[in-house]
């Protein structure tokens, strides 16, 4: 199956080279080429350049891009997207004044999630979940890592998991699966720490690892959940069974769990709305990858990530949605990059980086995503005729996606 797409008005994030991620100064850098063409064979790019050379052969599918722009999908690196119900409560209670913590304190938050999910059965999970999945795929996201954590049990948890291996079995799109059974302590556990750390180290871990469940493993690194100390013994654990550490931290409060997560050499660092230097200082020079969630702290009232300090200290950033129930129910990551631009004043070149190839390395694909490059997967995003690729950015409430081709599959 050959799809060639022509007349490109200006086909962004060009790569002749594989790129596993920009920093610093190079974010800002956005190479792109104007009236080009793009071919795609089968699930991957074939060939692009100027329209002048553009090949003259047989293809099943020609479509004419005059006025339209071409970049690839994005890449969520941080979603929560299987999950049961939903917690509109809560948003009205915020409204009303209660904080998240206020919340989560009282029984809501993730503890309201896992009890509606831990009632749910896997099929009428899986089912509520694909919506979700459809819907950021049609948006542009054109791979995503989907993290468990509302089950808060071994059952519960390999459920999560389960559920996301057969969406990953069923949707042509890239799905990295993150175990996150250290998302908050169970009622029952509530005074006792050791005995849930026990259960996710003893029990849930070596059952994920021979199931083959999980790519990754995460903890929220927070006051009043999983402390510094806790967070390293579950990362250790998770290292022995050859899950990478991808740490919430810093949402609330700065509590030395970025440098915890550096020490493991974790891909990534999500959150950080509070940062200080000593956190900007830990992650130089280092693989961990921080990543912003924009669209969080829109929903939730809190600071934005430091994108401009961190950004002019030469670190690298990824944008992602922070997809779930509580805190961001949104996976629109054209939402996410203009946000971004809006209130964190990343420039449009930087936030498609971030939510493109960073957001891949984030995720462990930079060598197949991310990119426009020749023998990377054919994950593009076609717009409507649009001025420049600014409009996206700048015209944060429309809906300028024309078409969207995820391995070589037109899903719009």
């Amino acid at each position: 199956m050959k799809i060639l797409i022509v007349n490109i008005k200006e086909l962004i994030q060009i790569r002749e080279n594989t790129v596993s991620k920009v920093s610093g100064t190079e974010m800002a850098i956005l190479p792109t080429l104007k009236n080009a063409y793009l071919l795609i064979e089968n699930d991957s790019i074939k060939a692009f350049g100027p329209m002048e050379n553009c090949p003259n052969i047989d293809v099943e599918t020609t479509i004419d891009a005059t006025g339209k722009m071409v970049l690839p999908t994005w890449c969520d690196s941080h979603t929560h997207i299987v999950y049961a119900g939903n917690r509109e409560q809560e948003f009205v209670d915020r409204i009303n004044g209660l904080s998240y913590e206020e919340i989560a304190n009282r029984g809501g938050g993730i503890l309201n999630s896992a009890k509606k999910l831990n009632e749910t059965s896997e099929d009428e999970l899986y089912n509520q979940s694909k919506v979700r999945l459809e819907e950021i795929m049609k948006l542009g996201t054109g791979a995503v890592e989907i993290k468990s954590g509302y089950g808060l049990s071994v059952e519960g948890e390999l459920k999560m998991l389960r559920v996301i291996q057969k969406l990953k079995v069923n949707y042509p799109i890239a799905i990295k699966a993150t175990f996150l059974g250290a998302h908050a302590f169970p009622l029952e556990y509530k005074d006792n720490h050791k005995g849930y750390i026990d259960l996710i180290i003893n029990e849930m871990i070596p059952q994920i690892a021979k199931e083959q469940l999980a790519d990754f493993i995460d903890v929220f690194c927070e006051s009043g959940y999983f402390s510094v100390e806790e967070t390293e013994q579950i990362m250790e654990a998770g290292l022995q069974f050859g899950l990478i550490p991808k740490i919430h931290v810093n949402q609330f409060n700065a509590i030395g769990g970025i440098k915890a997560a550096v020490k493991y050499n974790a891909l990534s660092v999500d959150h950080l709305e509070i940062m200080n230097p000593e956190d900007v200082e830990a992650l130089k020079n280092t693989v961990t990858m921080p990543v912003a969630l924009p669209s969080c702290s829109y929903f939730l009232s809190i600071p934005y990530t430091p994108a401009r300090e961190m950004i002019s200290k030469g670190l690298p950033l990824a944008l992602a949605t922070d997809f779930n129930p509580g805190s961001t129910p949104s996976g629109n990551m054209n939402f996410v990059v203009a946000t971004a631009c809006i209130k964190m004043k990343m420039t449009p070149e930087e936030a498609i980086n971030a939510a493109t190839i960073n957001g891949a390395y984030a995720m462990g694909i930079s060598e197949t995503h991310g990119s426009i490059t020749i023998g990377k997967k054919a994950n593009v995003i076609i717009t409507k005729p649009i001025t420049s690729f600014y409009q996206l950015p700048y015209a944060f409430g429309s809906n300028l996606i024309d078409s969207v081709i995820i391995e070589g599959n037109v899903i719009l």
